[in-house]
């Protein structure tokens, strides 16, 4: 998963208690701050036909091979091998091997019986030289084999084009993310995997989590280059008030000029569909004030809404605007057509809820692990975050520090999504539970809390989906144990474990529940479950 800090972080959870004598029973979940949702025992057979189920994963995350067989340099190589940038000096150098071990991983993933395997490409495995350089072959026939082999398996490819691991000759060259020239280079890149996987591939997102590139990498500083400046932190360079929107800026026009090329040159003989992820968190108002109220909208529009509003829209959010003035970047006329409307699905990955605090007319002292500095600055929209009201933990912790069990918030997020895009099509890209590294249990594949989590998500997405939302997949994250940026290896999302020192891969407890939940459960063709809609475009 990409949600990373070096913040710290505890909580509290009564998890979701399942009445296993009554397949059909009532579940209850209390969270921390004395809400008590009411969830469905869920089922497959609660989601409609042609809905997918699968697990994510990314290229620099679990592949390795660092400068193997033509590969690049990443900006993540070079990141990690700078003293203190990881937990416990870790890299991805080898991460859990995948180039080596991808046909185990494919029949790991076959056995769970999902539709859908949602990866990533690695952009300096394909172009280690930008578009200054050949297309590396190698690079080709790895994704290729990775390709045909899911589909003879009957699971569709599911493709991100970029996900972080950004070829350090772009930052080198001409500052990376900072620039306009690397729209060029990003476009040059898709364009690549669309004449090579395209006429295997259907569904494509052009860049992961550019909202969540943005702060960490340019403001925070604790992604690739390491820009900031106080009171984000002290780095050696960078600009926190004015860096990540530039990032952002790029990041957006360089996903609508590949959709533009996409829709154009590659989609009507492919048949596929394009969009983009969001990290998106959901935010709920610290007290009844309006102000309280107010922030939690604000909070929304300046990560969310920041990431989504252009590719919809045609430009940034009206609330960012207000704040930031001539601070925010402006499109051009043309740049405006050319954004608007350039996505066919929202890919949202949710792992948390968080409560908000109005900062306009008061200072907000930081304090807590989900707060983060500069919450009275514009660039966090006057918003403080937090992680307790009154001293109790909105809910339970897990292993990444600002992310709490919090079920109720995909419901919320998901009806946000839906109201502020006119029900555009949504996929669930990631969703998943780490526990608390200081919880690690004695029997490492004994994951009781993971499927509690994965219930009670799936039960609150398909409330939503009740409600009339257009949700139309959900991909777990992770497939097994991986290299989770800055936390290094001592966070653990998979389905299956991995053993640092064999890498051998085991599936734990959780893996047999998604085997029995894809499995035991068929899908629903019942015309009058009202979460059954036809899809708007074709599922292939």
């Amino acid at each position: 998963m990409k949600i990373t800090t070096i913040l710290s972080s505890s909580c509290f959870w009564l998890f979701v208690l399942l009445n296993s004598a009554n397949p059909c029973a009532t579940v209850f979940y209390k969270g921390g701050n004395e809400k008590t949702e009411e969830l469905e025992d869920v089922k497959r057979s609660h989601f409609p036909g042609g809905f997918l189920f699968g697990v994510a994963t990314s290229s620099y995350q679990i592949e390795g091979a660092i400068l193997e067989d033509g590969k690049g340099l990443s900006d993540w190589d070079v990141f990690v091998h700078k003293n203190g940038n990881v937990e416990n000096g870790d890299t991805g150098d080898i991460a859990t091997d995948h180039y080596h071990h991808y046909m185990e991983d494919i029949e790991m993933i076959h056995s769970l019986g999902v539709d859908a395997y949602r990866f990533s490409i690695s952009w300096p495995r394909i172009l280690p030289n930008g578009k200054l350089g050949d297309v590396n072959a190698a690079g080709i026939m790895f994704y290729n084999s990775i390709i045909d082999n899911l589909l003879v398996r009957g699971i569709r490819p599911f493709v991100t084009i970029h996900h972080g691991d950004l070829p350090q000759v772009l930052h080198d060259r001409y500052g990376g993310w900072l620039s306009p020239l690397i729209q060029d280079d990003f476009v040059h890149f898709a364009e690549t995997c669309f004449k090579n996987f395209g006429d295997r591939v259907r569904y494509w997102v052009t860049i992961n989590e550019a909202n969540l590139v943005s702060e960490f990498a340019y403001e925070m500083g604790i992604f690739p280059p390491g820009h900031c400046s106080p009171p984000f932190g002290n780095c050696s360079k960078g600009n926190s008030d004015t860096e990540p929107l530039t990032a952002m800026h790029n990041m957006l026009l360089a996903h609508a000029k590949a959709s533009k090329l996409y829709r154009e040159q590659f989609q009507p003989k492919q048949g596929g569909v394009i969009g983009i992820v969001v990290n998106a968190f959901m935010y709920e108002p610290l007290t009844d004030d309006e102000r309280d109220k107010e922030a939690a909208n604000r909070a929304l529009a300046f990560n969310v809404a920041w990431n989504l509003d252009p590719p919809v829209f045609g430009d940034y959010p009206p609330e960012m605007r207000r704040y930031l003035r001539n601070e925010l970047p402006k499109f051009t006329s043309e740049e405006r057509l050319l954004i608007r409307d350039s996505i066919d699905f929202l890919g949202l990955n949710h792992y948390g809820t968080l409560y908000a605090k109005d900062c306009t007319r008061s200072s907000c002292a930081c304090s807590g692990s989900a707060c983060v500095a500069g919450g009275d600055r514009a660039i966090r929209g006057f918003v403080s975050t937090t992680e307790e009201r009154d001293g109790v933990l909105i809910g339970e912790p897990t292993g990444l520090p600002i992310c709490y069990v919090v079920p109720r918030g995909m419901e919320e997020l998901v009806d946000y999504i839906k109201n502020r895009y006119h029900n555009k099509p949504i996929f669930i890209t990631e969703n998943g539970y780490s526990p608390p590294q200081q919880e690690d249990q004695l029997d490492d594949l004994l994951d009781d809390k993971r499927i509690e989590y994965h219930k009670a998500y799936l039960a609150s997405l398909a409330r939503a989906m009740r409600s009339g939302a257009d949700v139309r997949g959900y991909f777990i994250w992770t497939l097994m144990d991986d290299f989770e940026w800055t936390l290094g290896y001592g966070v653990k999302f998979g389905l299956c474990s991995v053993d640092r020192t064999t890498l051998n891969r085991e599936p734990r407890s959780s893996a047999e529940w998604y085997r029995n939940f894809l499995r035991k459960s068929p899908r629903s063709n019942n015309n009058n479950n009202n979460t059954e809609r036809r899809p708007t475009f074709s599922f292939i």
